[in-house]
Parts: structure tokens; C-alpha cells; sequence
């Protein structure tokens, strides 16, 4: 990877913001908060006891996207990314997925609509395949990473064993787009309506870029970690 990345330490954060608003997002799961004045990148990072190389990986990614991939994990601290991409699943289980239910409900009348039913059926379905997804993220490979960081990695589990079933968990809000275009209930309150779809296009973005940070950042992160944690036991 290049060593020139559009943005540095020695940036200003609220240029950061300025130039792209989604940074909001990165900038509120690791728990960097408003009010920085003037600040860089660098001074923001520190004042909030982030760690800033894995801060900066993490924001040119999402601006720049594969360019970025090749060594960025050498300067990774993998419990800053950990705590970020667990960040991340509280906000899209208990923030996001629940708040777009809300105003689906608000839409439209799921007491005598068949195609309302189906819609809040099928978008319950999908919450369901979000938390297990994330659950198993949780319970097994955050786990296993912090075994590998205690340098007491199980024999039955490798990071290997993650990525290659690691699918997009994305791609059927695309059906739920098409199917509220295609058959938007006629009693639905349009303006709620459109604007939960507005907010279902943001989140099939946000879930396609949470998913390729943990293949592109993450997975690699992980992959060295293991090849150093397995050197040190021979």
C-alpha cells in the first residue's frame, strides 16, 4: 500500500468532517466526541485515548476503499479495531435496524394489508440474520482474538475459518428496496415511507462497509497475528 493516504495525523479533524459527514459514523464508534475546536487528527486521538494509526486506517478505507488494503495492518492495534467493529454492531442492532422498524410500522398498516405484513415479516426475517451474524462475530472470532492477544489460542479455530464463510449481509435489503418500490401499500404514509427507505439505502451501505472493513483490515490484522502468536510458541 501506498504510504500517501488522503488523510494524516497532521489534518485538522473538522476538515475531516467537512469533506465527508459519513467519518460521523467512524468518528462516534471510536469514541471520539464533538467539540475538538481546531484539534488535528492526531491531538483529537489522543485527548480521547484512541489509538490514532488504527483511527486513520479505518477512515481512508471507508474514503478510499482497496487502494488502502495491502499493509495497512501493520500499524493496526487490533483491540482499537475489535472495540470499533463491536461499536459498530451496537449501533446497527440497537440503533439502526430498530429505528427503520419503527417508521415501517409508522408507514404502514400491517392490520389489513397483506403486502404490510409481508414487508415487516420479511424485514423482522432480516433483523434476525443481522443479530445472528453478529452474534456469532461476538461470541467466536472476538473471543478467539482475544485468546490470541492472551497468547493462548485454541487448536480448533482459525481466522481462516471466519473469512471464508463471511458473506455480505447487505444484499437483502436490496429485496426489501425492490419490494417497497415495487408494491408500496396503498393506505402507506408516503412521506414516513420514503423516508424509511432513505434510511434503508444508508444502512445496506453501512452493513457493506462494516463487512469489508472485517475482510479487508480485519481478517488481514488477524492473519499476522496468528503467524507471530504461532512463531513465538515454536
Amino acid at each position: 500500500m501506498s504510504k500517501i493516504q488522503k488523510y494524516k495525523h497532521t489534518d485538522k479533524m473538522i476538515d475531516l468532517i467537512s469533506d465527508n459527514y459519513t467519518l460521523l459514523q467512524v468518528m462516534s464508534r471510536f469514541g471520539l466526541s464533538l467539540g475538538f475546536g481546531e484539534k488535528t487528527v492526531k491531538e483529537v486521538c489522543e485527548m480521547n485515548q484512541v489509538d490514532c494509526p488504527t483511527f486513520l486506517a479505518v477512515v481512508n478505507f471507508m474514503v478510499e476503499g482497496y487502494s488502502r488494503i495491502d499493509d495497512s495492518s501493520d500499524d493496526l492495534s487490533i483491540p482499537a479495531l475489535v472495540d470499533y467493529l463491536r461499536q459498530a454492531h451496537i449501533y446497527f442492532l440497537d440503533f439502526c435496524l430498530p429505528g427503520i422498524r419503527r417508521k415501517l410500522i409508522y408507514a404502514i398498516d400491517c392490520s389489513d394489508d397483506d403486502v404490510s405484513f409481508l414487508i415487516l415479516k420479511f424485514f423482522d426475517n432480516y433483523m434476525n440474520e443481522v443479530r445472528r451474524h453478529m452474534e456469532y462475530e461476538e461470541k467466536t472470532v472476538f473471543k478467539y482474538v482475544d485468546s490470541l492477544l492472551n497468547n493462548n489460542p485454541p487448536l480448533n479455530y482459525q481466522i481462516s475459518t471466519f473469512s471464508k464463510h463471511h458473506d455480505s449481509i447487505s444484499e437483502r435489503l436490496t429485496e426489501l428496496k425492490n419490494i417497497l418500490i415495487k408494491y408500496c401499500p396503498p393506505k402507506a404514509n408516503k412521506s414516513m415511507l420514503n423516508t424509511a427507505l432513505y434510511d434503508i439505502y444508508s444502512c445496506e451501505e453501512g452493513l457493506d462497509s462494516h463487512c469489508k472493513i472485517e475482510d479487508y483490515l480485519f481478517v488481514p490484522a488477524i492473519l499476522k497475528l496468528e503467524r507471530r502468536v504461532t512463531n513465538n510458541e515454536k
